[in-house]
This record gives structure tokens, sequence and C-alpha cells, in this order.
């Protein structure tokens, strides 16, 4: 199921944006919320990237460590003022993610490296019992809407196609 709101302004020229899809902990699952979090970004004319790398990230870490047969993962996207969050809830609540040291020629173990690398803030709320949601914030420029100015929150979006 897919939501998708507009709030009233909170401030002047300020939209609360909001998209939320629950989806199956599986890859197929964290491939999907990527890219309905790409078209998302897309339709509300924000920046791709980093947002869809945090989405990839987080989803595929609800998918392959959070996987509890018969229960699903919500990723939910918010856009207040000039900040992004992404929220992947998954029904986990016992497990929360660290930041891992990999060895050099380990194939998994980055995720969170990532995300703390690529995030302007990330954490972990626990509940209610048992879910857990791992979240990440990005800045927008205030001038989002425009590519070329060359903030961090206006890099150039990826072409249709």
């Amino acid at each position: 199921m897919i939501h998708e709101t507009a709030a009233p302004e909170a401030q002047p020229g300020h939209l609360i944006r909001n998209f939320s899809v629950q989806l199956s902990p599986t890859p197929r699952g964290a491939r999907l919320a990527r890219l309905l979090a790409t078209e998302q970004l897309r339709s509300w004319e924000l920046p791709l990237d980093p947002a869809r790398q945090l989405v990839a990230e987080l989803a595929a870490n609800a998918a392959t460590h959070s996987r509890v047969p018969g229960r699903d993962f919500r990723i939910t996207l918010y856009v207040v003022a000039h900040t992004l969050r992404i929220e992947v809830t998954d029904t986990c609540g016992d497990r929360l993610p660290r930041p891992q040291d990999p060895a050099p020629d380990a194939e998994s173990g980055r995720g969170l490296v990532l995300v703390e690398a690529l995030a302007d803030r990330w954490g972990t709320i626990r509940g209610p019992r048992p879910r857990k949601t791992v979240w990440a914030e990005l800045n927008l420029s205030p001038d989002h809407g425009n590519a070329c100015s060359g903030d961090r929150g206006a890099l150039p979006k990826e072409p249709r196609g």
C-alpha cells in the first residue's frame, strides 16, 4: 500500500510532504523501495542522490538483517522545510544496527558506514514493540529545486529514460 500526503504549510513557503510504502523483506522488496523512493523524489523535484543510496542501504538492511516471515518493512519519506527524512521500519526491534568495521576483502558489512558518510544525521528509534525505525536525514538547500546551485542538497537529477 502506498500512502502520500501533503499537509498544509507548516511555515510560510514550506509544504510538509510524506510518502510511505510497505514492502516484503526480500531483495526484491529492497530494490522496489529504492525505485519507488527515486520516483517520489523525482515527482517532488528533489535531488536523487545521495537519498536513493540511503534508501537502498536502509532497505537492504531491513530485508537482510530484519527478515521475519510474514512481516513486512515500511519505508517513509518526509520533507519538512529544508530536511528530507528517510525512515525504514521493520519488526526486529531487538536487533539494533551498528556500523561494522569489515575486513578489506569482505563483501558486505559496509551499509551503515555508507549511511553514516552520506547522511547529515541518522539514528534508531525503538518501538512500538516489536518494531524499530532506522532513519537518516539530509539537509536540502533552500533552493533545492535549482539543480545548478552546486549545494549538496541540489545535486543534478538523473535523466529519465
